[in-house]
């Protein structure tokens, strides 16, 4: 189980700490998840079902 960091508007934010070695972030609404890795830097890793405006309203969280 991953520590949740951050909640807003039905996102769900978590970090898994032993996932994989570069920094990484996952959000998480009803079945919808993206990843971003936040090194070097922030950029859409894996995105299962956001549409582009969900999308948008997460990278400005």
């Amino acid at each position: 189980m991953s520590p949740k960091f951050k909640e807003q508007n039905g996102f769900v934010f978590k970090i898994f700490s032993n996932e994989e070695a570069r920094i990484h972030i996952h959000i998480i609404k009803a079945e919808k998840e993206a990843k971003y890795w936040l090194e070097p830097d922030i950029e859409l890793a894996e995105n299962y079902g956001f549409n582009n405006k969900e999308l948008s309203f997460i990278e400005k969280e």
